[in-house]
This record gives structure tokens, C-alpha cells and sequence, in this order.
């Protein structure tokens, strides 16, 4: 099942209970289409959500609504019926924000182009946290429920652990030769593993995040966007336009899945049911996988050859350890603005 849009998408979303999946545009533009199978799916509304690029989109409220965070600093929730503005937050970031990632039914976190990760609690009505450890823009964040704790990957080349019961920066890598892109958590929550634009891996374990403890080298181009199938795999996408079955530890590419014609993997998420896995990528297409035929090899795919398996690494690792991010390098004081706590206040409050 496939849908073109007129314009590249950067980000998808899958509602959590209805079978609807909503796309952002580079135009700022917010798709939503209803998809069942053995059809193509349906576009149900397209909407001018952002004056500027709609890099993220996720549902909240138990995918009553949709959130979108764009480069014109804003965060719009919309009515997921009608693709209406239900309540804008004007400057949600002083810099274009990157990322959103659902952390809790009532918290989200947005993360921008200048590194600055907000935690906002539609209870409280307010920004609840901010993190200020990075140098460059926020690629990807994960949320740890057990700890409650938000690992961030960032263009400046470093992982940050951000506790959020403390309101602290538990711990940051130094600086690898890369950007980070990407981030899981795999291994029972013993493992961190980062893509990077060298189409390198880096495996991280848990507690020593200082620098990473493997590197595994079996994509040959840059490695976008990564997604969790199971506590051994994970499925990748890569600039290369395939999407491969990864194991970890062993390392080894186990197969190729699909691809989009050598066009960029932009992002990849399931379906709630988790029976699609579906795709955008820089050839403007949704593409919605029948996972398990995907899994299976059902796929016509061209020849990708499978890395060598690399278990170097153990999964023997120590307890977490508090590492302090400034004893490699200064980060920013966290300040949370009294401003934009006001306005997010007004915007939860209309949510």
C-alpha cells in the first residue's frame, strides 16, 4: 500500500487505536489517511498546520488529536477529524523545532535545532523540564518509562541521558567522529544503539555512556532512521533507500526488507496492531509493509549483501552510574522560560 505526496514528508505517525497514519510535509503541511487492507490508502485531509516545514507529528490524547512542531518554533495540536487548529503554541523554542516523542498520556518532548529538549505536561498546563546539554540539533530521542529518563542523539555527535524526575543531565558521550541520527534501546535496556551518517553503528552500554563500547559496520551509507522489532533486531532505514533486519549482538545484517528506489529513508514506525510497518522517504511516498511478509522475505528487493557477524561486545555490564556531562565539556544551565510557560499554559488549557 502506497500514497504520494505532492511535496517530501518528514515525519509519520500511526494513531494508537484507529487504522490512520499521519504524515507532516516539508511545506507544513499535516496529512491523514485511513489505510485497511488489500487497498490503497484513503487520504482523509490535508492541512496547512505551519508557515514553515512540519518536521514532527505524533497523536496525544489517546489520538483525540494530533501534534505537530515545525521550523517556525511552534507546536499546533489539531482535531483529528477535521484537521482543524485546536491551539497553537507561538515560540514553543527559541530555535525550529526537530523531533516530538509521546512520553506518558498527559507528557511530550520537543526537541530543536540548537539542541534544547522541553518536557510539556498538559496537567500542569506548562513546561515542566528543559535540558540544555547539546550543541546542534536534536535528531532523535527514546523514552525510558523505567528509569523516566529521555536519551537524546544530536548533530553535535553526542548522547545525553536526561533524568526527568531530577531536571538534570544524568550523563553525555564525548564526541564521536559522527552525528548521531538515530537511537534505541535494546538488549532488556543493557544496550544504546545510535545510527550515524558513515553508516556506522554504535552500541553503547548502559550506564557507560562516555563512548561506546562496539561499533558495528554493515551499512555502507548513512544510517537515518532506526526502529525496535524486538529486544535482538531492529529495523533500519538508510540513505540508501533499504530497509534492513539488523541483530545486535550478534551484529549482522539479517536481510534486507524493502526499499524506496534508493531514495533517503526519512522515518519508520508501526501500526498499532504492529501488522504494518510503514515508511516515507525522500521519493514523497507512504508506504505502508505488511510486516510479517516482510519478515518472511516476501519482498522483491535488490541484492544486499549481509554483514559479517560481530559479538565482540558483551552483555555483561555494570549497574547505571551518575557520569557528570560537565567533566567532558560545559553544558548550558537549564532554564526553563517563565514566558513560554505562560503561553504553554493558555495552549494546554484549549487542549
Amino acid at each position: 500500500m502506497e500514497a504520494l505526496h505532492e511535496e517530501m514528508p518528514f515525519d509519520l505517525a500511526f494513531h494508537p487505536s484507529c487504522p490512520l497514519v499521519a504524515t507532516s510535509l516539508i511545506t507544513g503541511e499535516l496529512n491523514l489517511f485511513r489505510y485497511a487492507a488489500e487497498s490503497q490508502p484513503e487520504r482523509l485531509f490535508a492541512a496547512k498546520a505551519h508557515k514553515e516545514s512540519c518536521r514532527a507529528v505524533r497523536f496525544v490524547d489517546s489520538g483525540k488529536v494530533i501534534l505537530t512542531g515545525s521550523a517556525d518554533c511552534s507546536i499546533l495540536t489539531s482535531d483529528v477529524e477535521t484537521g482543524k487548529p485546536i491551539a497553537r503554541l507561538e515560540d514553543a523554542h527559541e530555535n525550529g523545532i526537530n523531533r516530538l516523542v509521546s512520553l506518558t498520556e498527559t507528557t511530550v518532548a520537543s526537541g530543536d535545532d540548537e539542541g534544547c529538549i522541553k518536557v510539556w505536561d498538559t496537567r500542569e498546563q506548562s513546561c515542566c523540564n528543559s535540558f540544555h546539554c547539546h550543541e546542534d540539533y536534536i535528531s532523535d530521542m527514546t523514552y525510558v518509562s523505567d528509569s523516566n529518563q529521555i536519551l537524546a542523539t544530536s548533530g553535535d555527535g553526542t548522547l545525553s541521558v536526561n533524568n526527568l524526575r531530577r531536571n538534570k543531565v544524568k550523563s553525555q558521550s564525548e564526541f564521536s567522529e559522527d552525528e548521531l541520527l538515530s537511537v534505541v534501546v535494546m538488549k532488556n535496556g543493557k544496550k544504546v544503539v545510535c545510527g550515524t551518517p558513515s553508516g556506522a553503528l554504535l552500541l553503547y552500554s548502559w550506564g557507560f555512556f562516555k563512548d561506546c563500547s562496539d561499533r558495528f559496520l554493515g551499512h555502507a551509507q548513512s544510517v537515518d532512521t532506526l526502529l525496535k522489532l524486538d529486544e535482538e533486531t531492529l529495523i533500519s532505514g538508510a540513505s540508501d533507500g533499504v530497509i534492513r533486519l539488523v541483530g545486535i549482538l550478534p551484529n549482522r545484517i539479517i536481510q534486507p526488507l524493502a526499499e524506496h528506489s534508493e531514495y533517503p529513508i526519512e522515518a519508520l514506525a508501526f501500526s498499532n496492531d504492529r501488522k504494518y510497518l510503514g515508511s516515507i522517504s525522500h521519493d514523497k511516498m507512504l508506504k505502508l509493509w505488511d510486516l510479517q511478509e516482510l519478515l518472511n522475505g516476501q519482498q522483491l528487493v535488490h541484492d544486499d549483501k549481509p554483514g559479517e557477524p560481530d559479538s565482540d561486545d558483551s552483555d555483561d555490564d555494570g549497574m547505571d552510574v551518575d557520569m557528570d556531562p560537565s567533566s567532558s565539556k560545559g553544558s548550558r544551565s537549564t532554564n526553563t522560560s517563565k514566558s513560554s510557560g505562560r503561553l504553554a499554559s493558555d495552549f494546554f488549557a484549549d487542549l
